[in-house]
């Protein structure tokens, strides 16, 4: 049976998303894709599916949808007022739909980017390798009211499961290892930049954010004399005013701001979901610590299925709690002919 995605009013950032493009650089694309990648893990543990499947990312804030067929969802990232036909959706976790059911998804009540993900995923045709819009590029589009997206075939049965996840929504210290210009920046200015407390400043976009602090810019003496060169998410650029940059996935490829620093991809989800004034802190590590600590999150990302657990929902927020049969099989004690 095919299913079909109707958006019935869209949200202002609505975008569909995947891991995006990698080795590309060459050609001027970054990798985009989603924002928060822990989120497409997260979805794809709830929904039992494989994390290369396309969902849709929400800025801010979702909309309204509907399905054509019965299907399987789940709900990521950014926490987000969610109900379905009024009645309140756990964030977190997956739930059924049916075609006469409508789908809300309001604004984030923390981070910024949350996830709508479907059991066999949304069916665009591939470009370049992958299903994500890649906005700066010209990839893809930005979702509008009345569109309507073919969804994959759900192998799939189960829902109600719910999937408990550590906050990376409102900043924290963020793991940074030295750049190739790190050493252009004096002593003085490293430790600097590790004991200053920053806040995420409101421009930012899946480009890269801006971050606000007190106190002298940051500067390097030969700034002028930086050779433009291939930059990757992560790199925490020093722009023109004095102010760290730090760059997501929809990046451009290459630039000539100095570097002070990369932020370890582990940590980008922290970065991305951050809302305005969210502060933050820098830690450097090694190399070497830098590795250990992706190689774990690899792991735990492959172990999120063993986490998934069912969803008791609480008797307070069924509305509905009198028309369920609780106790079946009761008598009166005695045996049957008696």
């Amino acid at each position: 049976m095919n299913r079909t995605l109707i958006i019935l009013r869209a949200g202002p950032g609505l975008t569909v998303q995947d891991h995006g493009r990698s080795g590309l650089l060459d050609r001027g694309l970054s990798v985009g894709g989603a924002a928060d990648q822990r989120a497409l893990a997260e979805g794809a543990a709830l929904l039992g599916q494989g994390a290369q499947l396309a969902a849709l990312e929400m800025a801010g804030m979702g909309g309204e949808f509907a399905v054509t067929a019965s299907s399987r969802i789940a709900l990521t990232g950014a926490p987000m007022r969610a109900t379905l036909d009024g009645e309140p959706l756990v964030w977190n976790a997956s739930h059924a739909i049916a075609p006469s059911q409508r789908l809300s998804i309001g604004p984030a009540t923390s981070g910024v980017y949350g996830y709508l993900h479907f059991g066999g995923g949304i069916d665009l045709p591939p470009q370049m390798g992958a299903r994500s819009a890649h906005l700066t590029a010209g990839i893809g589009a930005l979702l509008a009211d009345g569109d309507r997206l073919a969804l994959g075939e759900d192998t799939g049965t189960l829902t109600g499961l719910i999937l408990p996840v550590e906050d990376r929504f409102s900043g924290g210290s963020l793991r940074v290892v030295p750049s190739i210009q790190t050493e252009n920046f004096s002593k003085a200015d490293h430790q600097r930049f590790a004991q200053t407390e920053f806040t995420r400043d409101p421009r930012g976009n899946r480009m890269g954010v801006r971050l606000a602090f007190e106190g002298a810019p940051f500067q390097v003496e030969d700034q002028l004399g930086i050779v433009s060169e291939i930059i990757v998410p992560g790199d925490i650029q020093i722009t023109g005013d004095g102010a760290p940059f730090i760059l997501l996935g929809e990046c451009q490829t290459i630039g000539g701001y100095p570097r002070i620093a990369t932020v370890i991809p582990t940590d980008l989800p922290r970065v991305a979901q951050a809302a305005p004034g969210a502060a933050f802190s820098f830690e450097f590590i090694t190399r070497a610590e830098g590795f250990a600590a992706i190689k774990a999150d690899a792991e735990a990302r492959a172990a999120l299925s063993s986490r998934v657990a069912p969803l008791v929902r609480d008797p307070r927020d069924i509305s509905d709690l009198l028309s369920y049969d609780f106790i079946s099989g009761v008598t009166d004690g005695k045996a049957e002919g008696e």
